[in-house]
């Protein structure tokens, strides 16, 4: 089996000098909760950039009714929220985010492009945490560029498949040499003495999508650290960070309570996780804590290290980071123990064989999980799940069903305006698995802080209970567009879900939950449709796009501007935020979006992938590609 000479890099050590204690952990109130000092100076930092960003975008708010020199200075703080679900999410993401960055001429001359230049922060879970990352490693290109590539970066390499990218005999040269590229530097972080998991090879097969390092030229080879070494802690020191380019980046996980082993969803109260490039904890009022980022990995009891030499760093890898909070899999290796039980001895069998007898070597813990040593043991002792445990178990930031990190950019530490939601979970509407979302990671999300964390996050704005009869799902939609108190009880909140094109052609954005690599043609196309998804809105009972959508996204974002003054809403924002809110009272009805096409249709058939292939003559599902053998025979579809 090929190694990596890099394969070290991605190696955490241990028995580093430890920093004062008091620098390893901080705790606070419920009922004062406070960011880090990192994280403050980098939002004021960035704030002074802001109102030119602003003014760039809207230029003088003549266009829509107002003066902006009568706003008093006062702007809203606006966050981007990116959902979970794997290559889909990351291109949906992408997608919209294109439609709305500045820098793209075509949506800075629709009126769309400048809302991301205004962001001050962007937060993910599973694949919306990809394209954060791979954001900010990549140096912050413009989104077409970052999935496609250009003459500076290789881009996703999505046509590559995650799986099996050299075809389905896994045997070949190539494949064991990615393969065994891989596993290596599982193997060195073993080594060194740390527990790893199903989630670490994981991280080390999306890394080369999604971080710096990897080229179609050096894919199968070992001259690249294919972004093993690169930590979530120095990013701080990227030039996109320093010069405050890009939103506060934040990535979320959920948990499984230690010792639970429960192989369903996590319940709603289970401890929601964040990450940020200085600190890793939670806002959850049952913990109230977090961790310096740079010695994660570092057991603390009651906040101490063992003795003076027992700190760890390198342990927030950023492929560990973010295979961390797409880690599906005490949902899937449960769900696929029937179908694995099953197998014959031809090559899923053998399939099969390699990824048992390669995970033997590295599987140290818990085998379904990212394993975590326990930074927080004994904080909080009455309230908080994991006080008695030496380890934590993080999973997909997803599974909890809140497949949207609202949790972290609803703090009120953070004193968020208006909330961007970009959903492109995979549900069923109307007893139909259609791929598209149906509002349960906003209704997740709603019930987990109107009901958990009401201490420590802002209120959350009325949302129906059913998206499919009102349609809210099939455009975009306003939430909490008429707050009753200043300063509001809860952000504006702009949903784009992943729906059908409004011009009724067939969609190619609700791929499926095995969809392993896409082709070239087929990234075109699924990027064309999402920037048509952020710029076109929705006529009621047609289906044209409409011309004033862009100013109504800008009448959106800016509307908390004008409550301190006050102001009272221009004529025109007033018709958009008829046409684009939702109002509990007088709900809207999906009848008035007709013609759209739910059925997915591949837009390039006659290249179905290796992978796919393998899956049509195995009759089995495969998860994204895992570990070593990158294949999980998988359950998980209905949580993509």
């Amino acid at each position: 089996m090929s190694t990596n000479q890099y394969s070290t890099t991605y190696a955490p050590t241990g028995n580093v000098a430890c920093p004062d204690p008091s620098t390893l952990l901080r705790t606070f109130p419920t009922t004062n909760q406070t960011l880090s000092a990192g994280e403050q100076a980098y939002i004021a930092g960035r704030a002074q950039a802001l109102p030119q960003a602003w003014r760039d975008w809207l230029g003088d708010g003549s266009q829509l009714g107002y003066n902006l020199t009568q706003f008093g200075g006062g702007l809203p703080k606006v966050g981007i929220a990116g959902s979970g679900g794997g290559f889909r999410a990351a291109m949906y993401a992408a997608g919209i985010l294109n439609a709305l960055d500045g820098r793209n001429t075509t949506a800075k001359s629709k009126g769309t492009g400048g809302l991301l230049q205004v962001a001050d922060y962007i937060a993910g879970v599973s694949g919306g945490s990809w394209v954060a990352s791979s954001m900010i490693f990549n140096g912050f290109p413009q989104f077409h560029d970052l999935v496609l590539g250009n003459n500076d970066i290789p881009g996703m390499l999505l046509d590559i498949d995650i799986v099996i990218p050299d075809g389905i005999n896994i045997l070949n040269k190539k494949n064991q040499d990615y393969y065994g590229s891989v596993l290596s530097t599982v193997y060195a972080k073993a080594d060194a003495g740390f527990d790893t998991s199903i989630t670490d090879p994981w991280a080390r097969l999306i890394s080369y999508h999604f971080l710096n390092g990897t080229t179609r030229a050096n894919f199968f080879t070992n001259d690249s650290s294919h972004g093993a070494g690169l930590l979530w802690s120095d990013i701080p020191n990227t030039p996109v960070f320093k010069s405050f380019a890009i939103p506060f980046p934040i990535i979320a996980s959920n948990s499984r309570a230690s010792g639970s082993n429960v192989t369903d969803r996590p319940p709603l109260d289970s401890t929601v996780y964040e990450i940020t490039p200085y600190e890793m904890g939670s806002f959850d009022p049952s913990l109230s804590a977090m961790a310096n980022l740079t010695f994660v990995g570092t057991h603390l009891v009651n906040g101490r290290p063992a003795n003076d030499t027992a700190c760890v760093q390198g342990f927030d890898q950023a492929s560990f980071m973010i295979g961390t909070v797409s880690s599906l899999f005490n949902i899937a290796l449960s769900r696929a123990k029937g179908i694995i039980d099953g197998f014959d001895d031809g090559p899923a069998g053998a399939l099969v064989n390699l990824l048992n007898r390669q995970l033997t070597r590295v599987t140290t813990r818990q085998d379904d999980v990212a394993n975590w040593p326990n930074p927080f043991q004994a904080i909080n002792p009455t309230t908080y799940q994991d006080a008695n445990a030496t380890w934590l178990q993080l999973v997909d930031g997803g599974e909890n069903a809140a497949n949207l990190p609202l949790d972290s950019l609803f703090v009120k530490a953070r004193n968020m305006d208006v909330v961007v939601a970009i959903d492109t979970t995979a549900e069923t509407t109307s007893g139909t698995k259609n791929n598209f979302p149906n509002g349960t990671a906003i209704r997740a999300s709603r019930d987990r802080i109107t009901t958990l964390l009401s201490a420590t996050h802002q209120g959350f704005p009325a949302v129906p209970d059913d998206f499919a009869t009102t349609g809210v799902n099939l455009r975009p939609t306003f939430f909490g567009c008429d707050p009753t108190q200043t300063p509001p009880e809860f952000p504006l909140l702009i949903y784009f879900p992943n729906a059908p094109p409004v011009n009724g052609i067939d969609p190619v954005t609700n791929t499926g939950a095995f969809k392993t690599s896409y082709t070239i043609k087929h990234q075109n196309l699924f990027l064309d449709q999402c920037f048509s998804l952020g710029t076109s809105g929705f006529v009621a009972n047609t289906t044209s796009p409409d011309p004033n959508f862009p100013q109504c996204l800008q009448c959106a974002a800016i509307d908390r501007a004008r409550l301190p003054v006050p102001i009272p809403r221009s004529e025109f924002c007033q018709r958009c935020f008829t046409q684009y809110c939702y109002d509990p009272k007088n709900p809207p009805s999906a009848a008035e979006i007709p013609g759209r096409k739910m059925v997915f249709v591949d837009p390039d058939p006659s290249r179905l992938t290796k992978a796919e292939q393998f899956v049509e003559q195995h009759g089995v599902p495969l998860f994204v590609g895992i570990g070593v053998a990158l294949a999980l025979l998988i359950g998980v579809c209905a949580f993509l």
